[in-house]
C-alpha cells in the first residue's frame, strides 16, 4: 500500500470515528442540501470523509484498498489523486443537482470517490478478477463494478439510510471520464468494456430523467 492510499484511508477512518461519537461534528460536516444552498459549500467535500456506520466505512475502504493499486500501477500519485478527488466532486455536484429542491436531503460517504477509482481500475484492467471473502469463486471485476452501481440504484430508490447513493452515480461518471481523458486509446482498444461500464451509467441517467429515482 503506497503512502497516499494509506493517508486517504487513515483520514477517512479518523474523521468517521470522530463523527460516530460526536453528533454535532457529524451534522456540521455532512452533505445537507439546505446548508449547502445557504453557502456552506465545504460540506460537498467534507461529507465524503464521514460514514453512516462501521459497515459503511469498511465497505468503502475495502473497495478502495482493492482497486486503488490497479490505478496506481498506471498513474502517478498526482493523477490518482485527481481521479479520487475529481470523482468525489462529480458525485457531490450530481447529488446537489438531483436533490437541489429537497432542502432536508442529507448524505455522507466516500462512495463517489471510491466508485470513481473502481471504474478507473476496471477500465485499465478489464480482465482482472476478484476473490471476495464471502464468495469462493473469482468474480470478474466489471461485474463487481456494475453490481456496485445496481446497489446504488436500490439505495437511491429505497431512501432508507443516510448513505450518498447518488454520489456513486456521479463518482462513476467522474472516474470513467477522467480515465478516458488520460487514456483515450481505451475507446478503440477496449470498446466492449467501455460500453459495458457505460451501460449502467446510461440506465441511471434514464431512470433519473424519467423520475423513477
Amino acid at each position: 500500500m503506497n503512502t497516499l492510499l494509506l493517508l486517504i484511508i487513515v483520514v477517512n477512518v479518523m474523521v468517521s470515528f470522530k463523527a460516530f461519537n460526536d453528533l454535532f461534528f457529524f451534522r456540521k460536516y455532512e452533505f445537507h442540501i439546505g446548508s449547502i444552498r445557504a453557502g456552506e459549500h465545504y460540506r460537498m467535500i467534507t461529507s465524503a470523509f464521514l460514514h453512516a456506520d462501521l459497515g459503511h466505512l469498511f465497505f468503502n475502504m475495502f473497495t478502495l484498498y482493492m482497486f486503488a493499486p490497479v490505478v496506481n500501477a498506471y498513474l502517478d500519485r498526482i493523477s490518482f489523486l485527481i481521479i479520487y478527488l475529481g470523482s468525489l466532486v462529480f458525485g457531490s455536484l450530481l447529488t446537489l443537482m438531483m436533490h437541489k429542491d429537497d432542502y432536508s436531503y442529507r448524505a455522507v460517504g466516500a462512495s463517489g470517490a471510491v466508485t470513481g477509482v473502481l471504474y478507473s481500475a476496471i477500465l485499465l484492467e478489464p480482465s482482472m478478477s476478484l476473490y471476495l471473502f464471502f464468495i469462493p469463486i473469482p468474480i470478474p471485476a466489471y461485474l463487481f463494478g456494475i453490481g456496485y452501481l445496481l446497489y446504488s440504484i436500490y439505495g437511491m430508490k429505497a431512501k432508507n439510510d443516510n448513505i450518498g447513493h447518488t454520489a456513486h452515480f456521479g463518482g462513476a461518471v467522474g472516474g470513467f471520464l477522467i480515465t478516458l481523458i488520460k487514456f483515450p486509446d481505451l475507446l478503440s482498444q477496449e470498446p466492449l468494456m467501455v460500453g459495458l461500464l457505460l451501460l449502467p451509467i446510461a440506465i441511471l441517467f434514464f431512470m433519473a430523467k424519467s423520475g423513477k429515482i
